[in-house]
């Protein structure tokens, strides 16, 4: 089954202010909150219509995550869990855009990341990693992986633009079945490097640091 790469930018501190913070919500926090529960709603509603059961509402895994845990042993509780997540992100980031459509994303950019290791390219810039990260360290308690997704990624934006050098710099010397999707990664990281640094520099409210990605099919 083919799966959609999209991705957002957010401040990662404002996504794990929400994660264990039932009771202690700010009046902002609150209203963001209610929109969050409107929109798990409607995908617990689109499930509910494919026959999807996973053992765990979506709207009742974001109230487990707001209350400061993930703790329900139900089969599929990790999808519900990285899903209603997800949700937390979308509405504290800018509008999602679309990377691509892949049949196998962690086998593609993992041989990816072998092709740009092998041209030089810095462990630390290597894709993968960054698409497969999982969600932030910070959160302060453990939430199960869902091994059949939907995953969570990230890559801190102020190492776009550093990768998006590396990546042209070695384009030229590139497979032919690597060069379509590298210039498109290295579009949308100059982009979104463009974007924060105009943002940083001219808008004293802005925070944003992470690409928040999400792969489901």
């Amino acid at each position: 089954m083919s799966r959609i790469i999209s991705f957002n930018t957010a401040d990662k501190a404002d996504v794990v202010a929400f994660l264990g913070a039932a009771g202690n919500l700010t009046s902002d926090q609150q209203r963001n909150l209610g929109v969050m529960r409107e929109l798990a709603q409607a995908r617990q509603r689109d499930l509910d219509h494919e026959g999807l059961d996973w053992g765990l509402s979506i709207p009742d895994a974001l109230d487990h995550l707001i209350a400061g845990h993930a703790s329900s042993d139900a089969e599929y509780a990790a999808a519900a869990y990285y899903t209603a997540l997800q949700l937390i992100i979308d509405r504290n980031g800018s509008d999602p855009s679309d990377l691509g459509v892949y049949s196998k994303p962690s086998t593609f950019f993992s041989l990816l990341d072998d092709e740009l290791r092998r041209l030089g390219v810095s462990a630390d810039l290597l894709p993968h990693a960054h698409l497969f990260a999982g969600p932030p360290d910070e959160i302060p308690f453990y939430i199960p992986y869902p091994v059949d997704g939907p995953h969570i990624g990230m890559w801190p934006l102020a190492k776009a633009k550093p990768a998006a050098d590396a990546y042209r710099t070695v384009l030229g010397q590139m497979g032919d079945g690597f060069t379509y999707d590298t210039q498109h990664l290295i579009e949308k990281l100059e982009f979104e490097h463009a974007e924060w640094e105009f943002a940083t520099k001219n808008l004293d409210w802005y925070t944003q640091d992470t690409i928040f990605f999400s792969i489901k099919g």
